[in-house]
């Protein structure tokens, strides 16, 4: 550890102090060497900053200094066993904290981070979501990120990406078939809670977009990844369809346009193209098997009507009643 250098100027000091504060309060109890390792300061520069902390605080109404305005510290202790605990403390109760929803909100984005793969094992995580849990003005509610199913392809991926070298898999398309791939990957992407790869396919001599929770079997090649393709753009679509893509039209209210993410584009809007009155604009979009508008339509129910063509109407209808029989059952 680096010598522990005097402050040079007196914001450096108070930016200590004020570190200094919660972190004393955090612990609960910390001996002076163990605090100075924190903070990589001198143990003299902890001494003097609690001695500074004791006589802090803020002026009663009287505008003069009562005992219960200042700071306090257990004396005993840190004269005796060099440790530092602060029996009473002034002002941080009166500051702003996160509400409950808010403090929530933080904790699921902070799930989100850990459950990736380069976090899984990084505890400071855990100890700040505790800390956002302590410090709001409420218990925020329970709240759980589960981790991906693509979490481990997503690692084997990565690994390729980064060291340039063709990854193999067999994958099991939205058709419902599976096939083994061999493919160069060109990047990785994330659309919610899914994980995609974008990838060179030797097979089809094309880039194609793969789920990572369908791919299984992936071994990655001590073959590098072909040059020849390196320049080849990706765009910011995620998803491009292919020649044999079933083109259907659908009709939805425009709050709900928004839903459809990149299945639908401004280009394949027809806002003229309505229902009667009811304010429903159609849009084309394309799927790459008819089975996927069942996922689509189930996702967003009343939100989309399935127009063109008959027999992809047909199949919806199909599986609606199909699943009705079931509850009659």
């Amino acid at each position: 550890m680096a010598a522990a250098q005097p402050f040079a100027y007196a914001q450096d000091k108070l930016t200590f102090l004020l570190a200094l504060v919660p972190y004393l309060i955090d612990v609960g109890r910390v001996s002076v060497a163990e605090a100075a390792g924190h903070f990589q300061v001198s143990e003299k520069q902890i001494r003097d900053a609690v001695s500074l902390i004791a006589v802090s605080g803020i002026p009663g109404e009287t505008m003069q200094y009562q005992h219960g305005d200042l700071f306090d510290i257990s004396w005993d202790d840190f004269d005796e066993r060099d440790e530092i605990v602060i029996t009473h403390q002034v002002a941080l109760d009166d500051s702003p904290r996160f509400s409950a929803r808010e403090a929530a909100a933080l904790i699921a984005g902070l799930q989100y981070l850990q459950s990736l793969p380069e976090n899984v094992d990084q505890g400071v995580y855990s100890s700040l979501m505790d800390k956002l849990a302590r410090g709001a003005s409420e218990s925020p509610s329970q709240v759980a990120v589960a981790r991906s199913d693509a979490t481990e392809s997503l690692t084997e991926v990565r690994d390729a990406l980064a060291r340039g070298r063709q990854v193999e898999f067999d994958y099991l398309s939205s058709r419902g078939s599976q096939e083994r791939r061999r493919v160069d990957p060109l990047r990785i992407d994330s659309d919610d809670e899914n994980w995609y790869l974008r990838a060179w396919d030797h097979a089809r001599e094309a880039v194609r977009t793969f789920r990572l929770d369908r791919m299984t079997g992936i071994a990655v090649s001590d073959e590098p990844v072909s040059s020849s393709h390196a320049d080849v753009p990706l765009g910011d679509t995620l998803f491009q369809g292919g020649d044999d893509d079933l083109t259907v039209t659908i009709e939805l209210d425009p709050t709900a346009v928004s839903l459809l993410g990149e299945f639908v584009s401004n280009s394949e809007l027809q806002p003229d193209a309505v229902a009667g009155d009811s304010g429903r604009v159609r849009a084309r979009i394309r799927v790459a098997h008819i089975h996927g508008l069942k996922r689509l339509v189930t996702a967003r129910p009343g939100a989309v009507t399935i127009v063109d063509p008959p027999e992809a109407r047909a199949e919806v209808v199909r599986w609606a009643e199909d699943a009705l029989a079931r509850y009659a059952g």
